[in-house]
């Protein structure tokens, strides 16, 4: 049995930079939604488990990134660059009256917190689920990320294939048993669709899996982070399978060093998917932190 939305979305169907992207909507119609940015090969239809278990009717947008989900894919091949890019045009269409509201996952957050820091007038509050960048790259490893970029362009690595829905649930809760049986059949329907042959595939371009030739520079990250302005939350799972990559860095003292102006929340029990895994405990934290400042007023919601 799949998990049944609470909330229902809405869909739209928006021209991003040349690609057709497809938005989802919840709550009411506003000039300043909450904006939701997935994972990597996420969609925004799993922010559902998040968007039903928060308390408030909030106007909220989610967005597939280009080459995910339903949004087209990018002929040319996908540059992180390109997530700033969309995020700044996708905030000029729904957020026209002033900074927008972020809440990221994953690679979602880190988009969102570099783009924060890069243009701080239109940022005007910022949560980040587990986005905390790449741990720092070497000078010495460019040589074979290079040659290993060069290899995945005549020979794509494809996302996996699976029987049906069904199998694919199977998998993703037999990874993850924090999710349980029923969110594992809705994202396996959110995450992948039929194919020619009688089985199922990811939404989601395997151009995306061709590793960056260029290395990722922390510091640079780091440079944008000191400039955020808006108020900002950095949401940590207690069990994360990604922040012990980073080393010192991933620590909480290393981590508000990095992030100056970043205020942090750890979720116990809970792991890098924290918003499939405990959407409860997360949208408490989330909620919280949105409601610092806002007038008690249906408009601002």
């Amino acid at each position: 049995m799949s998990y049944v939305p609470r909330r229902l979305p809405r869909t739209e169907w928006v021209d991003v930079r040349g690609l057709r992207h497809r938005f989802l909507r919840w709550g009411p119609v506003a000039d300043d939604p909450l904006i939701l940015l997935h994972g990597w090969a996420d969609t925004a239809d799993t922010f559902q488990f998040l968007v039903d278990a928060l308390q408030e009717d909030w106007s909220i947008l989610a967005f597939d990134w280009r080459g995910f989900g339903q949004t087209e894919w990018a002929p040319g091949g996908y540059w992180f660059p390109d997530y700033l890019a969309d995020l700044d045009v996708v905030l000029d269409v729904a957020c026209p009256a002033g900074p927008g509201r972020l809440i990221g996952h994953s690679m979602g957050g880190h988009v969102a917190m570099l783009y924060a820091g890069i243009h701080p007038g239109k940022v005007r509050r910022l949560v980040s689920l587990e986005g905390f960048g790449l741990p720092p790259s070497r000078p010495e490893d460019s040589p074979e990320r290079m040659a290993r970029w060069l290899r995945q362009l005549r020979e794509p690595s494809p996302f996996g294939q699976f029987r049906d829905h069904a199998h694919l649930a199977h998998f993703l809760a037999g990874r993850n048993p924090r999710l349980g049986a029923e969110r594992a059949a809705f994202i396996a329907r959110a995450w992948a669709t039929e194919d020619s042959s009688g089985g199922v595939v990811m939404r989601a371009d395997p151009a995306h899996k061709r590793v960056n030739p260029y290395r990722y520079q922390r510091e640079d990250a780091k440079a944008c982070w000191a400039r955020i302005e808006a108020p900002s939350l950095l949401v940590l799972a207690s069990e994360s399978e990604y922040l012990g990559h980073l080393g010192d860095e991933g620590t909480i003292a290393g981590l508000a060093a990095a992030m100056p102006e970043v205020r942090q929340e750890v979720i116990e029990g809970v792991g890098h998917m924290l918003h499939h895994e405990d959407p409860a405990r997360v949208a408490a934290v989330v909620e919280h932190f949105l409601m610092e400042d806002i007038v008690q007023s249906p408009a601002q919601r």
